[in-house]
């Protein structure tokens, strides 16, 4: 196939990955913000609504909002907040723009290391359409995912452009883009020992050292001399893995041996890596959360799936002679699996789809590659190759299409869920707030429930319950649940909120400022809880406590509408005038559909109005 040929069908492939994409995946521009994470990064989050500002850009490189730091993915989402607002839509289609864009990058990086068009091609339509990919796609939350992986394949690129044409500029691309991505999400520090692989193929730099200074294309180094080659890139790594530990350590992301140990986490994780592999070759029963086993996983499962994938990897091993690619693959798999596979356990989850977004890449080179090979002799391969492959796209994409469905909205993605997995008490909260908000109130006490006989000291789902209650008016009721939480956990801060906020709606304001109190004690870095603290401090008369506390607020939230309507009337009742309404206008300004804060400050406008009269009078007399 001549060059020109090879452009006109590169082309050709790039439109077709396209298009599919968006036949696939172009549904989510309908869908809704699920209530999961969804709050944090995008439509409760004042800092993300503020869209890139100085005081904005400060808060993404110094947060550790939710146990990260990816102040990139902030940004991006700032940026759609300022774009599409709470048009839910709109970010769903950045997400998939992303994703388009790594499939076209992914593509392009593997044809021009390996010089394999169609090979290429169709790893890169398994990434696109593959099923286990969908939560990263279809969930704004995971805008980290899509972004992050852009500037690793970016990365990849400037490396195999440096590789052919050494050059400073390339060598600096290369490391620019992995810092970025390393600012999107901090798993892409396997990113190194990746380049490793690809040195040994395609690339095929690893071998008996030549010299090293001719770098000239085709080269031959040795081990070290390409591990030396890449610490800049170590370097950035062992700084994103220890600024990430001291994150989710500080955030509680990272759970204890306690609840963890060894060989919870070691078993855990071998029952991991065959799960992927497993619901990649059949990709049913997929879940937005997978509750972990904990003390009962199953250690004969765990047992099998550490000798299946020892054996498998002693077999390849074994080929890599003449098999090269298989080593690149698979060792692609399980090194990208290792800061998510739980042996340091983030989160609670035993592990997620949107772990597979990279990682299955290196399995789909395998399948590619060797698909090619083992039917490289037959005299009907091309036809049998074009059938088959057509075959097993057109059912992913299916598989797809219905999977994203799921993630239309929160309840249906819940339900779905629990359909699909047992004891799953995240679905069930989460489905319980859903319903909450839907004023499903019986369904929302009924699901909270069911997590309580899965947990019976779950203090989320006990406070879910004091939330239940409250909104049907039964406030006794809820504040028992409140402090029942509290009895579970002392330290539970969002039980000491609630029941400040239940004081207050009863107009006992000195109960309200003692809960929000004790709150900001446990807490003293929550805005939300000063804010609160300040409105219980407002009314009870406590003026010059609660203008420090919202001069406090504002200072880190300086485009909150809330916090400048709150302020303004706390300082009309001041009987300062002209700062109240410079607040109440700010507020209005941020949000020009903030109807209390227009009302507001027109009772304080006529309120100035007739003090103003009023003095008048006095002085004519």
């Amino acid at each position: 196939m001549n060059e020109d040929s090879n452009k006109n069908w590169s082309l050709l492939i790039c439109l077709i990955l396209i298009l599919i994409s968006l036949a696939v995946f172009y549904q989510v521009h309908s869908f809704e913000f699920i209530n999961f994470d969804d709050p944090d990064y995008a439509y409760e989050n004042p800092n993300i609504q503020a869209g890139i500002t100085l005081k904005s850009i400060e808060w993404a490189f110094t947060t550790g909002h939710i146990s990260n730091w990816h102040p990139l993915t902030w940004l991006s989402h700032m940026l759609d907040w300022r774009l599409f607002g709470a048009n839910a839509g709109g970010h769903h289609i950045v997400n998939l723009i992303f994703h388009i864009a790594n499939t076209l990058l992914l593509f392009f990086v593997l044809r021009k290391m390996t010089n394999a068009i169609w090979p290429s091609a169709f790893v890169a339509a398994l990434f696109v359409l593959h099923p286990l990919h969908v939560e990263s796609v279809a969930w704004v939350s995971e805008r980290k995912d899509v972004l992050s992986t852009f500037f690793w394949l970016l990365t990849m690129w400037a490396y195999v452009r440096f590789v052919s044409r050494p050059k400073i500029s390339s060598y600096l691309w290369m490391v620019i883009f992995f810092a970025l991505g390393l600012m999107a999400k901090p798993m892409l520090v396997t990113l190194p020992f990746v380049l490793l692989l690809l040195d040994y193929w395609p690339l095929d730099r690893l071998g008996p050292a030549n010299n090293p200074n001719s770098r000239k294309t085709g080269a031959k180094y040795s081990l070290s001399y390409l591990l030396i080659e890449k610490i800049p890139l170590f370097v950035l790594a062992l700084a994103s893995c220890i600024v990430t530990f001291i994150v989710q350590k500080k955030g509680g992301a990272i759970h204890s041996g306690e609840n963890y140990n060894v060989f919870i986490r070691l078993a855990n994780a071998s029952v991991s890596y065959l799960q992927y592999i497993i619901k990649m070759i059949w990709p049913s029963r997929l879940a937005f959360f997978y509750p972990h086993p904990g003390s009962s996983i199953s250690v004969p499962y765990a047992v099998i799936s550490a000798v299946l994938l020892l054996a498998v990897t002693i077999i390849i091993l074994r080929f890599a002679k003449n098999h090269r690619y298989l080593v690149t693959g698979w060792f692609w798999y399980l090194g990208t699996l290792v800061p998510v596979i739980g042996l340091v356990q983030v989160g609670i989850q035993a592990f997620a789809d949107r772990y597979s977004y990279i990682t299955l890449i290196g399995l789909f080179v395998i399948i590619a590659w060797g698909l090619a090979e083992l039917f490289e002799k037959w005299a009907h391969r091309r036809i049998v190759l074009w059938t088959a492959s057509l075959m097993v796209l057109s059912t992913l994409a299916v598989c797809t299409y219905f999977q994203t469905r799921y993630w239309q909205d929160s309840i249906t993605l819940y339900q779905h869920a629990l359909k699909v997995t047992e004891n799953n008490c995240r679905a069930h909260l989460s489905l319980a707030k859903a319903m909450l908000k839907q004023n499903r109130i019986k369904e929302a006490i009924q699901h909270n429930n069911e997590v309580l006989k899965i947990k019976p000291d779950d203090t989320e789902a006990i406070n879910n319950l004091g939330l239940d209650f409250d909104k049907a008016g039964k406030t006794d009721e809820a504040i028992g649940y409140y402090k029942k939480a509290i009895e579970v956990d002392p330290c539970d801060v969002e039980a000491y909120l609630n029941l400040g906020s239940v004081f207050i709606d009863k107009g006992e304001f000195g109960n309200a400022v003692s809960f929000f109190s004790k709150a900001l004690q446990i807490s003293p870095d929550s805005l939300e809880i000063r804010f609160n603290l300040g409105l219980a401090l407002v009314n009870s008369g406590k003026f010059e406590e609660a203008v420090k506390i919202y001069e406090e607020v504002l200072r880190n939230q300086p485009r909150s509408a809330f916090a400048h309507n709150d302020f303004g009337i706390l300082l009309f009742r001041q009987g300062k005038f002209d700062d109240a309404i410079a607040h109440l206008n700010q507020a209005i300004r941020i949000d020009p559909d903030y109807a209390i804060a227009r009302d507001n400050l027109n009772i304080v406008l006529a309120e100035k109005q007739k003090f103003q009269n009023k003095n008048t009078k006095n002085i004519k007399k």
